[in-house]
Formats: C-alpha cells, sequence, structure tokens
C-alpha cells in the first residue's frame, strides 16, 4: 500500500514523469495556492473514482466501459464542484473551467483505466492517493516557483520586496518553470536509484 502511494509521488508523478495533465498543470499555476486547489480537487476526484471503478469495473460491459468511467468520474466532480461553490468560491472561481475538466483529465481517466479497473479497492485508492498527492505536490511547486519569481510572493505573502519578474505569471513562464522542474525532479530521481 505504501509503495503505491509512493509510486504516485515519485516513479510515476504525473506532471515530472509521464508529462500528464498539462492543460491544469500550464493553466492553474500562477499562484502555489491555485496549483494546490487543483492538485487537491484532482486528488478528490482520482481517490473517489478509481474506488468506485474498482468496485464496478467487473459488470460494466466492455463496449462501454470507458463511458461507463466518465459517469462516475463527472458524478464526483459534480460533487466537487458543489462542494467548492459552497466552501471555497474563490478559489473555485479562480480555477474555472478546470474544474468541469477533471472530467477528462488523462490522468484519472488513465488511472481508472490502467490500474483501478483491473485492482481491489484498497489498492485502487491508494493509487488514486499516490497519484494524486503526486501531482497536487508537482502543481503546488509550479505554483510557487512561479508566484515567487513572478510575483515576489509565496501564497499570497510578499517574500522580496518589489514583485518579480512578470513573464513568470504568464503562459511563457509556466512552459519555463515546468521545463527546468522536469529537469531537476528527473535528475533528483536518477540519482538516488
Amino acid at each position: 500500500m505504501i509503495k503505491q502511494i509512493t509510486n504516485g509521488i515519485i516513479k510515476e508523478n504525473p506532471t515530472f514523469v509521464l508529462v500528464l495533465g498539462m492543460c491544469p498543470t500550464l493553466g492553474t499555476t500562477t499562484s502555489a495556492l491555485n496549483g494546490m486547489g487543483m492538485g487537491l480537487a484532482t486528488l478528490f476526484v482520482l481517490v473517489l473514482s478509481n474506488m468506485a471503478i474498482s468496485a464496478v469495473a467487473a459488470h460494466i460491459p466492455g463496449k462501454v466501459r470507458i463511458p461507463a468511467y466518465i459517469v462516475i468520474i463527472a458524478a464526483f466532480v459534480t460533487v466537487l464542484q458543489l462542494l467548492m461553490q459552497a466552501y471555497t468560491p474563490a478559489l473555485y472561481e479562480t480555477l474555472g473551467l478546470f474544474i468541469p475538466l477533471i472530467v477528462v483529465n488523462c490522468i484519472v481517466l488513465g488511472r481508472a483505466e490502467a490500474f483501478a479497473a483491473r485492482n481491489p479497492l484498497a489498492a485502487s485508492a491508494c493509487d488514486g492517493l499516490g497519484i494524486g498527492l503526486g501531482f497536487t505536490l508537482s502543481l503546488t511547486l509550479v505554483g510557487a516557483v512561479r508566484e515567487l519569481l513572478g510575483s515576489g510572493a509565496l501564497f499570497g505573502l510578499p517574500i522580496v520586496a518589489g514583485g518579480g519578474i512578470t513573464i513568470f505569471v504568464l503562459a511563457p513562464g509556466a512552459f519555463i518553470v515546468l521545463g527546468f522542474l522536469m529537469v531537476l525532479f528527473n535528475k533528483i530521481s536518477r540519482s538516488r536509484q
């Protein structure tokens, strides 16, 4: 169980290793808080949809398995949307369209097909937790670096007087930060093997 969780954080990190979920990674990480919020939202859907799909996969005919998985995932995204609108309306507004797009996020759908449909419930929950934590940590890190370099703040708190370099809070900055962090993450991962 612990191996499945750490696997999603390090060996199969969705952002830095598998290079999945690039739209929310590049689109929502203008700050550490936004990255963390998107990561936690995806983690919520990953764990619950993995568990549900694991429980019902044997009863779904092969011809309709992908549409069935999408309906299950969409149900959890709807619950997430309602919870976010009620309890974190500012974050919900900031993340906007990226929350409903979790339904078709390749990380969530890929884990449903590759892992949850073929493994027991507890293992699927741990896989969802590990992949979700890896995605959350990745998005938070990308957001933190972009926010620090772009506005001189971290989680909204001023760190560097006078601001930062504007390009890092714009789209090109997302690509630059993501590229450098991917290289750094993979270099560190390989050196620990």
